[in-house]
């Protein structure tokens, strides 16, 4: 088969399989308990910034303090973002249409530009081998299908409905092929800038957690809330660490 056949296909279904099999999971399975697992989101995107992504980013070329020094760079970037975008809404740009957190449009931004870097590693590891290639595509879906989860909640908890949460994930997730494809074609531009564009992903999954959804749990007092989202954060970050510890199993 023609390598850049094998690079569209894998991240296809790297990208596109995965967000269908975790908008299963979100939106039939796991529809009763939605607003208990905004706290699960939470667990899912710290553990994907901070177990899969930074290191990923330091792996590809950053040192630390590089990379620090990027996610620092991108979480005021985010900041700003939404406090112009705050601005815009109080100025009635927003007037006539739903209320929609801003934490809605960067967690498509963030897994946007993740979903794009995996496309370009997918590529890579296919011009070194099928068999790579194909270990590498696994590897992406072990860890894509819990933080698409994740995703799904975060928009949802945003004001979202389920069908443009639906539509719009699956158009962030058309980036692993355009990353696919621009990989083939121009592989050593694109992996100068894939550990800074990871290490953007990663700013942009911790100012989401932290800033969006971790303030909106407090609202809730009790000593069995807090229990609860205890939980969920956890189960979050250990969906994350087993795809994180698959993941490395395939690569290697």
């Amino acid at each position: 088969m023609d390598t850049l056949l094998q690079i569209i296909l894998a991240t296809l279904a790297g990208g596109v399989l995965s967000m269908l099999a975790a908008a299963l999971a979100t939106l039939v399975l796991l529809e009763r308990w939605l607003p208990r697992l905004v706290s699960f989101a939470v667990g899912a995107m710290l553990a994907a910034a901070f177990l899969d992504l930074l290191p990923e980013a330091v792996n590809a070329g950053l040192d630390v303090e590089e990379a620090g020094a990027v996610v620092l760079g991108g979480v005021m970037l985010f900041f700003v973002i939404e406090k112009l975008a705050l601005w815009r809404h109080a100025h009635g740009v927003y007037h006539h249409e739903p209320a929609i957190r801003v934490s809605g449009p960067m967690v498509l931004v963030g897994d946007a530009v993740h979903n794009f870097v995996d496309g370009v590693l997918i590529a890579a590891a296919f011009l070194q081998s099928t068999e790579l290639g194909t270990a590498a595509t696994l590897a992406v879906i072990a860890h894509e299908v819990p933080q698409e989860a994740g995703d799904f909640m975060v928009l949802l908890h945003a004001g979202y409905t389920r069908r443009r949460a639906l539509v719009l994930n699956a158009l962030c997730s058309l980036a692993s092929v355009v990353g696919g494809v621009l990989g083939y074609l121009l592989l050593l531009q694109m992996q100068a800038a894939v550990p800074y564009a990871l290490a953007i992903s990663a700013a942009s999954f911790i100012y989401i957690a932290v800033a969006d959804l971790i303030p909106d749990l407090h609202h809730n007092h009790g000593g069995r809330s807090a229990v609860s989202q205890l939980a969920m954060i956890a189960a979050g970050i250990g969906l994350i660490l087993a795809g994180h510890l698959l993941h490395g199993q395939h690569v290697h």
